[in-house]
């Protein structure tokens, strides 16, 4: 048998004596493409928050950007941190996992309403936010019960282990009420069982009974006097279909933000000149309405940048789902993934009034600590997978 160059056997001995090379070794393996990807993310979403809440606070410009930077920050560590750690490790806490996601989402629910919801815990010096973490936290409870499905495949009975286990989350972040996170965790759950290889026979059965509840909460239970949804989500819901129906009142906010969006034009109006923004007629423009922001203020090559590194960060991870060393990490992977692209769809459809207007965020865009810390914290789970596929390949299938 022939032997291996001897400068492989002194990189692998040197990678397995010194930490400082193991270290340096690991970092390699890790998705630098997505690395840079995420960090011009991050760079370009603080740029677009400090350009449109400059007016936001009299005398303190900076007032979103300092602390949307304090939240990227906890966030830089929370990549490296996850990114460090095997990922099978994680499978081993789902218990854990499970259990503190639903106790804090129950806790939130017993906190005083703010604008006539509980989805913050405040902590004095930060709004948490747990439906933003409940993300990842279901995706990793999802994957390890797919992932434990074993090689006869996912059937009827473990589907619905899966549809059981999710189902509580799913209905305490629905009644905080928070409608689009709630949408963000069907995702999940419909992104686990798709890349666990489920049946079609019962995705589609999963999906006709996802469309009778929902005709049972949107007609036959409303018509009925039992309301499901609050008044404003019904009167979004209705909006979507009609634009024009009451455009100083439910459509308002997509009719504001169209207007932002085809004022900007190729190049953008700038921060002086763009109205919708700086004249507030334009609400939640740092939040859930930035992509409007930004393209009244930047025009097409500002929002088309953003999308192009949208696309990017979309690109990569559907890579590494496909070099993930085992099942668990490639569900885990694709529900990451999936709810990414779910989110940038949904924020960028309905500020042109093509998606309902549901509050999902923009991620990394968007002001907010809590979707900043959490979809940092995914980019993290997915650059581990990265780096431990590419070590599997590398050394074979004991490692990870």
């Amino acid at each position: 048998m022939a032997t291996r160059p001897a400068i492989v056997q002194l990189r692998e001995r040197d990678v397995a004596t010194s930490p400082l090379a193991t270290a340096a070794h690991y970092i390699f393996q890790l998705d630098l493409v997505l690395l840079a990807v995420v960090g011009g993310l991050v760079g370009y979403g603080l740029w677009i928050v400090n350009s449109v809440t400059a007016d936001d606070i009299p005398g303190d410009p900076s007032f979103f950007m300092t602390r949307q930077s304090f939240a990227a920050a906890f966030g830089a560590v929370a990549l490296v941190t996850l990114a460090s750690l095997n990922p099978d490790l994680l499978r081993r806490a789902r218990v854990p996992v499970y259990v503190v996601t639903a106790a804090l989402l129950v806790v939130v629910l017993l906190t005083a309403p703010i604008r006539d919801s509980r989805r913050w815990l405040d902590l004095g010096f930060f709004n948490f936010q747990p439906s933003e973490f409940a993300k990842l936290g279901l995706a990793l409870v999802v994957a390890s019960l797919v992932a434990s499905a074993g090689t006869g495949g996912l059937g009827w009975r473990r589907t619905a282990l899966v549809l059981a286990v999710s189902a509580p989350l799913g209905l305490l972040v629905f009644v905080e009420p928070d409608f689009g996170t709630s949408l963000a965790l069907a995702v999940v759950v419909a992104a686990g069982l798709f890349f666990a290889g489920a049946r079609w026979r019962i995705l589609v059965s999963i999906a006709l009974l996802t469309a009778g509840v929902a005709l049972a909460a949107l007609w036959l239970l409303p018509s009925n006097g039992v309301a499901v949804l609050k008044p404003y989500q019904e009167d979004r819901l209705l909006g979507f279909l009609d634009p024009s129906s009451d455009p100083s009142g439910s459509t308002y906010n997509v009719n504001q933000s169209i207007t932002a969006v085809g004022a900007g034009g190729l190049t953008g109006r700038g921060t002086e000149g763009a109205s919708q923004t700086t004249g507030f007629y334009l609400p939640e423009h740092a939040t859930d309405f930035v992509f409007s922001s930004l393209a009244e203020q930047r025009g097409f090559f500002g929002a088309g940048l953003l999308l192009l590194l949208y696309g990017l960060l979309i690109w990569r991870g559907a890579r590494i789902i496909g070099m993930a060393p085992n099942l668990f990490q490639m569900v885990l992977a694709g529900c990451i993934v999936s709810v990414f692209l779910f989110q940038i769809v949904v924020n960028v459809g309905m500020t042109m009034g093509i998606a309902p207007v549901v509050g999902i965020p923009l991620p990394f865009v968007s002001y907010g600590g809590s979707s900043m810390l959490a979809s940092l914290a995914m980019v993290g789970v997915l650059l581990a997978i990265h780096a431990r596929g590419r070590l599997t390949r590398q050394r074979g299938p004991r490692i990870g």
